[in-house]
Protein backbone atom coordinates (compact mmCIF):
# COMPACT_ATOMS: atom_id res chain seq x y z
CA UNK A 1 0.00 0.00 0.00
CA UNK A 2 1.38 3.20 -1.31
CA UNK A 3 -0.39 4.94 1.97
CA UNK A 4 -0.40 3.18 4.54
CA UNK A 5 -1.28 5.01 7.44
CA UNK A 6 -4.33 6.59 8.87
CA UNK A 7 -5.77 9.73 8.68
CA UNK A 8 -8.52 11.00 11.51
CA UNK A 9 -10.57 14.00 10.83
CA UNK A 10 -12.41 15.52 13.82
CA UNK A 11 -15.12 17.15 12.10
CA UNK A 12 -18.50 19.69 13.92
CA UNK A 13 -21.74 17.81 13.57
CA UNK A 14 -19.56 14.33 12.17
CA UNK A 15 -17.96 12.40 14.78
CA UNK A 16 -14.46 11.50 13.38
CA UNK A 17 -13.70 9.95 10.13
CA UNK A 18 -10.80 7.66 9.40
CA UNK A 19 -8.98 6.43 6.22
CA UNK A 20 -6.48 3.51 6.72
CA UNK A 21 -5.54 3.94 3.22
CA UNK A 22 -3.68 7.59 3.53
CA UNK A 23 -7.27 9.05 2.32
CA UNK A 24 -8.07 7.47 -0.27
CA UNK A 25 -11.35 5.91 0.98
CA UNK A 26 -12.95 6.95 4.39
CA UNK A 27 -15.47 5.62 6.95
CA UNK A 28 -17.27 7.29 9.89
CA UNK A 29 -15.62 6.34 13.31
CA UNK A 30 -17.92 4.36 15.62
CA UNK A 31 -18.50 6.22 19.04
CA UNK A 32 -20.12 5.21 22.14
CA UNK A 33 -22.45 8.41 22.72
CA UNK A 34 -24.43 9.69 26.25
CA UNK A 35 -27.84 8.52 26.04
CA UNK A 36 -29.03 12.53 25.45
CA UNK A 37 -26.14 12.70 22.45
CA UNK A 38 -27.14 11.71 18.78
CA UNK A 39 -24.47 10.59 15.89
CA UNK A 40 -25.44 14.03 14.30
CA UNK A 41 -24.32 16.14 16.96
CA UNK A 42 -21.27 15.45 18.36
CA UNK A 43 -18.78 17.86 17.53
CA UNK A 44 -14.57 16.77 17.64
CA UNK A 45 -12.16 19.88 18.10
CA UNK A 46 -9.08 17.83 19.05
CA UNK A 47 -7.09 14.59 18.12
CA UNK A 48 -4.03 13.51 19.75
CA UNK A 49 -1.72 10.87 19.41
CA UNK A 50 0.04 8.49 22.35
CA UNK A 51 3.74 8.66 22.34
CA UNK A 52 3.54 5.34 24.21
CA UNK A 53 1.62 3.33 21.56
CA UNK A 54 0.99 5.09 18.15
CA UNK A 55 -2.29 3.17 17.62
CA UNK A 56 -4.02 5.40 20.53
CA UNK A 57 -5.72 8.58 20.72
CA UNK A 58 -7.75 10.95 22.31
CA UNK A 59 -11.08 12.88 20.81
CA UNK A 60 -11.80 15.62 22.64
CA UNK A 61 -15.92 16.91 22.53
CA UNK A 62 -18.87 18.66 23.81
CA UNK A 63 -19.83 15.39 25.10
CA UNK A 64 -16.87 14.68 26.77
CA UNK A 65 -13.24 12.98 25.79
CA UNK A 66 -13.12 9.59 24.13
CA UNK A 67 -10.05 7.53 23.75
CA UNK A 68 -9.68 5.01 20.91
CA UNK A 69 -7.25 2.17 20.42
CA UNK A 70 -7.76 0.85 17.01
CA UNK A 71 -6.23 3.94 15.27
CA UNK A 72 -9.32 6.00 14.84
CA UNK A 73 -11.65 3.19 13.93
CA UNK A 74 -13.94 3.09 17.15
CA UNK A 75 -13.73 5.27 20.15
CA UNK A 76 -14.20 4.55 23.90
CA UNK A 77 -16.28 7.49 25.76
CA UNK A 78 -14.45 8.50 29.06
CA UNK A 79 -16.20 9.60 32.28
CA UNK A 80 -14.73 12.92 33.41
CA UNK A 81 -16.03 16.24 34.99
CA UNK A 82 -15.87 17.65 31.08
CA UNK A 83 -19.04 16.20 30.30
CA UNK A 84 -21.20 19.16 28.79
CA UNK A 85 -17.77 21.16 27.77
CA UNK A 86 -16.59 21.91 24.90
CA UNK A 87 -13.19 20.36 24.71
CA UNK A 88 -10.56 21.89 22.68
CA UNK A 89 -7.18 20.60 23.46
CA UNK A 90 -5.89 17.04 24.81
CA UNK A 91 -2.88 15.48 25.21
CA UNK A 92 -1.07 11.98 26.70
CA UNK A 93 2.02 12.85 29.13
CA UNK A 94 5.21 11.25 27.89
CA UNK A 95 6.35 10.49 31.12
CA UNK A 96 3.35 8.07 31.72
CA UNK A 97 0.60 6.55 29.35
CA UNK A 98 -2.31 6.47 32.59
CA UNK A 99 -1.80 10.35 32.96
CA UNK A 100 -4.12 12.67 29.98
CA UNK A 101 -5.02 15.96 30.32
CA UNK A 102 -7.55 17.60 28.63
CA UNK A 103 -8.48 21.76 28.14
CA UNK A 104 -11.77 23.29 28.10
CA UNK A 105 -14.25 25.97 27.26
CA UNK A 106 -15.07 27.45 29.70
CA UNK A 107 -11.50 27.79 30.30
CA UNK A 108 -10.29 24.85 32.64
CA UNK A 109 -7.26 21.70 32.48
CA UNK A 110 -7.99 18.75 33.49
CA UNK A 111 -5.74 16.08 34.63
CA UNK A 112 -6.32 12.22 35.17
CA UNK A 113 -3.23 10.00 36.66
CA UNK A 114 -5.19 6.40 36.17
CA UNK A 115 -6.84 6.55 32.78
CA UNK A 116 -9.94 8.62 33.21
CA UNK A 117 -11.10 6.79 36.83
CA UNK A 118 -10.38 10.25 38.53
CA UNK A 119 -9.91 13.82 37.57
CA UNK A 120 -8.78 17.03 38.88
CA UNK A 121 -8.67 20.84 37.88
CA UNK A 122 -5.50 22.23 37.31
CA UNK A 123 -5.09 25.67 39.34
CA UNK A 124 -4.44 27.55 35.79
CA UNK A 125 -4.84 31.13 37.19
CA UNK A 126 -6.90 32.06 33.53
CA UNK A 127 -9.35 34.64 32.80
CA UNK A 128 -13.22 33.64 32.98
CA UNK A 129 -13.59 36.25 30.62
CA UNK A 130 -12.25 37.75 27.33
CA UNK A 131 -13.40 40.02 24.35
CA UNK A 132 -15.23 36.86 22.72
CA UNK A 133 -17.12 35.92 25.66
CA UNK A 134 -14.91 32.47 27.60
CA UNK A 135 -11.49 31.60 27.10
CA UNK A 136 -10.63 28.63 25.58
CA UNK A 137 -7.79 26.11 26.17
CA UNK A 138 -6.84 25.34 22.97
CA UNK A 139 -3.32 23.84 23.76
CA UNK A 140 -1.58 21.58 26.45
CA UNK A 141 2.13 20.61 25.45
CA UNK A 142 4.37 18.50 27.91
CA UNK A 143 7.93 20.08 27.58
CA UNK A 144 10.11 17.48 25.67
CA UNK A 145 13.67 18.53 27.53
CA UNK A 146 11.47 18.43 31.16
CA UNK A 147 8.41 16.49 31.58
CA UNK A 148 6.92 18.72 34.11
CA UNK A 149 6.75 21.38 32.54
CA UNK A 150 4.04 22.08 30.82
CA UNK A 151 2.93 24.78 28.50
CA UNK A 152 -0.84 26.22 28.03
CA UNK A 153 -2.20 28.58 25.27
CA UNK A 154 -5.68 30.24 25.86
CA UNK A 155 -7.98 31.91 23.74
CA UNK A 156 -7.56 34.63 24.36
CA UNK A 157 -5.18 34.74 27.73
CA UNK A 158 -1.86 34.13 26.47
CA UNK A 159 0.35 31.65 27.25
CA UNK A 160 0.58 29.97 30.69
CA UNK A 161 3.82 27.71 32.00
CA UNK A 162 4.01 25.07 34.93
CA UNK A 163 7.55 23.75 35.61
CA UNK A 164 6.50 21.75 38.60
CA UNK A 165 4.30 19.57 37.13
CA UNK A 166 0.98 21.96 37.30
CA UNK A 167 1.44 22.85 40.97
CA UNK A 168 1.71 26.32 40.25
CA UNK A 169 2.16 28.38 37.14
CA UNK A 170 3.21 31.32 35.24
CA UNK A 171 1.82 33.89 32.47
CA UNK A 172 3.04 34.98 29.79
CA UNK A 173 1.61 37.91 28.12
CA UNK A 174 2.46 38.09 24.17
CA UNK A 175 2.22 41.65 23.07
CA UNK A 176 0.47 44.88 24.25
CA UNK A 177 -3.05 44.11 21.91
CA UNK A 178 -5.44 41.63 23.71
CA UNK A 179 -5.76 39.80 20.14
CA UNK A 180 -2.20 39.38 20.62
CA UNK A 181 -2.80 36.80 23.37
CA UNK A 182 -5.41 35.29 21.35
CA UNK A 183 -3.55 31.69 21.36
CA UNK A 184 -4.18 29.61 18.34
CA UNK A 185 -1.36 27.50 18.09
CA UNK A 186 1.91 26.53 20.43
CA UNK A 187 4.45 24.39 19.39
CA UNK A 188 8.41 24.28 20.76
CA UNK A 189 11.25 23.84 18.11
CA UNK A 190 13.41 22.31 20.08
CA UNK A 191 17.48 22.60 19.30
CA UNK A 192 20.89 24.24 19.98
CA UNK A 193 19.02 26.93 20.95
CA UNK A 194 15.10 26.30 21.67
CA UNK A 195 12.00 28.50 20.28
CA UNK A 196 8.67 28.52 21.54
CA UNK A 197 6.33 29.42 19.18
CA UNK A 198 2.91 30.66 19.04
CA UNK A 199 0.20 31.43 16.42
CA UNK A 200 -2.23 34.01 16.82
CA UNK A 201 -4.59 36.51 14.25
CA UNK A 202 -2.01 38.75 13.09
CA UNK A 203 0.78 36.49 12.93
CA UNK A 204 3.37 33.66 14.42
CA UNK A 205 5.15 34.68 17.87
CA UNK A 206 8.69 33.67 18.63
CA UNK A 207 10.51 33.51 22.29
CA UNK A 208 13.97 32.34 22.68
CA UNK A 209 13.59 33.25 26.71
CA UNK A 210 10.97 31.19 27.44
CA UNK A 211 8.11 33.43 27.10
CA UNK A 212 9.76 36.23 28.69
CA UNK A 213 10.08 38.51 25.40
CA UNK A 214 8.62 37.79 21.99
CA UNK A 215 9.16 38.47 18.34
CA UNK A 216 6.64 38.68 16.09
CA UNK A 217 6.43 37.56 12.13
CA UNK A 218 3.71 38.47 10.00
CA UNK A 219 2.54 37.14 6.52
CA UNK A 220 1.78 38.88 3.48
CA UNK A 221 -2.45 39.77 3.08
CA UNK A 222 -4.32 38.41 1.17
CA UNK A 223 -6.03 41.45 -0.61
CA UNK A 224 -5.91 45.50 0.10
CA UNK A 225 -8.81 45.57 2.29
CA UNK A 226 -7.39 43.04 5.10
CA UNK A 227 -6.60 44.23 8.34
CA UNK A 228 -4.34 41.00 9.32
CA UNK A 229 -2.90 37.99 7.50
CA UNK A 230 -4.78 35.66 9.66
CA UNK A 231 -3.16 32.40 11.43
CA UNK A 232 -3.84 29.41 13.84
CA UNK A 233 -2.32 25.88 13.47
CA UNK A 234 1.29 25.33 13.61
CA UNK A 235 3.73 22.38 13.56
CA UNK A 236 7.39 21.13 13.15
CA UNK A 237 8.53 18.79 11.35
CA UNK A 238 9.42 15.51 13.66
CA UNK A 239 13.27 15.49 14.03
CA UNK A 240 13.71 19.26 12.08
CA UNK A 241 13.39 22.17 14.50
CA UNK A 242 13.69 24.22 11.21
CA UNK A 243 11.04 23.27 9.38
CA UNK A 244 8.03 24.73 10.73
CA UNK A 245 4.57 25.08 8.99
CA UNK A 246 1.25 27.35 9.87
CA UNK A 247 -1.70 27.68 8.87
CA UNK A 248 -2.53 30.89 7.37
CA UNK A 249 -5.74 32.49 5.90
CA UNK A 250 -7.52 36.31 5.36
CA UNK A 251 -9.74 36.03 7.84
CA UNK A 252 -11.90 33.85 9.92
CA UNK A 253 -13.46 31.64 9.00
CA UNK A 254 -11.59 33.10 5.78
CA UNK A 255 -12.52 32.53 1.76
CA UNK A 256 -8.80 31.71 1.57
CA UNK A 257 -6.47 30.18 3.00
CA UNK A 258 -2.45 28.78 2.97
CA UNK A 259 0.34 26.94 4.09
CA UNK A 260 3.36 29.02 5.11
CA UNK A 261 6.41 27.22 5.53
CA UNK A 262 9.75 27.89 6.93
CA UNK A 263 12.97 25.49 6.52
CA UNK A 264 15.13 28.05 8.77
CA UNK A 265 13.53 28.16 11.78
CA UNK A 266 11.92 30.84 10.98
CA UNK A 267 14.12 33.09 9.44
CA UNK A 268 12.50 33.04 6.22
CA UNK A 269 9.25 31.68 4.73
CA UNK A 270 7.47 30.64 1.65
CA UNK A 271 3.55 29.69 0.78
CA UNK A 272 3.17 26.01 -0.21
CA UNK A 273 2.04 25.38 -3.67
CA UNK A 274 -1.33 23.56 -3.59
CA UNK A 275 -2.99 22.38 -6.36
CA UNK A 276 -6.37 23.68 -4.99
CA UNK A 277 -6.34 27.13 -3.51
CA UNK A 278 -7.93 26.37 0.09
CA UNK A 279 -11.89 27.85 0.69
CA UNK A 280 -10.78 29.18 4.25
CA UNK A 281 -8.45 29.61 6.37
CA UNK A 282 -5.61 26.61 6.84
CA UNK A 283 -6.38 25.57 10.39
CA UNK A 284 -4.56 22.38 11.57
CA UNK A 285 -2.06 20.18 10.68
CA UNK A 286 -0.96 16.64 11.78
CA UNK A 287 2.79 15.08 11.81
CA UNK A 288 4.32 12.08 13.49
CA UNK A 289 7.59 10.81 14.18
CA UNK A 290 6.62 7.33 12.71
CA UNK A 291 7.57 9.32 9.37
CA UNK A 292 8.83 13.31 9.42
CA UNK A 293 7.87 13.36 5.42
CA UNK A 294 4.10 12.79 5.63
CA UNK A 295 1.99 16.10 6.85
CA UNK A 296 -1.70 16.83 6.42
CA UNK A 297 -3.49 19.59 7.01
CA UNK A 298 -6.92 21.05 6.67
CA UNK A 299 -9.12 24.40 5.80
CA UNK A 300 -12.08 24.70 8.52
CA UNK A 301 -14.58 24.40 5.23
CA UNK A 302 -13.39 21.14 4.74
CA UNK A 303 -10.18 20.31 2.26
CA UNK A 304 -7.31 18.40 3.18
CA UNK A 305 -3.91 18.51 1.86
CA UNK A 306 -1.78 15.46 1.62
CA UNK A 307 2.39 15.63 1.37
CA UNK A 308 4.79 13.33 1.63
CA UNK A 309 7.74 14.84 1.36
CA UNK A 310 7.73 17.71 3.87
CA UNK A 311 6.16 20.14 1.64
CA UNK A 312 7.61 19.94 -1.22
CA UNK A 313 4.63 19.27 -2.92
CA UNK A 314 0.85 18.56 -2.55
CA UNK A 315 -2.28 16.80 -3.24
CA UNK A 316 -5.61 17.48 -2.35
CA UNK A 317 -7.95 14.73 -0.79
CA UNK A 318 -10.96 13.85 -3.39
CA UNK A 319 -13.07 13.22 -0.33
CA UNK A 320 -14.32 16.57 1.12
CA UNK A 321 -16.00 17.13 4.67
CA UNK A 322 -18.44 19.88 6.37
CA UNK A 323 -16.38 21.54 8.94
CA UNK A 324 -13.29 20.16 9.56
CA UNK A 325 -11.48 21.33 13.85
CA UNK A 326 -8.56 18.69 14.24
CA UNK A 327 -6.95 16.42 11.86
CA UNK A 328 -3.98 13.92 12.54
CA UNK A 329 -2.45 10.61 11.15
CA UNK A 330 -1.11 7.65 12.50
CA UNK A 331 1.20 4.29 11.03
CA UNK A 332 -0.19 1.15 10.48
Amino acid sequence: MANDFTICVGTVGAGVWFSPDGGDHWRRSRMKLPFYAEPGEIQVRTLAVSPHNPHHLLAGSEAGLYRSEDNGASWDWIDSPMEGKQIWSATFHPADPDTMLAGTKEPGVYRTNDRGQSWHRLAVPMAERCLAGAPKVTNILIDPRDKRTIWVGVEIDGVYCSRDDGQTWKHSKIGDKELNRDVHGVALATGPRTKLLVTTPDGIWSSLDEGESWSLHGFPKFAERDTISYCRGVAIKPGDPDTIFVGNGDFIPGKRGAIQRSRDGGASWEACKLPVEPNSTIYWFGTNQANPDVVVANSLHGYLYLSTDSGDSWTKVRREFGEIRAVTWVPN
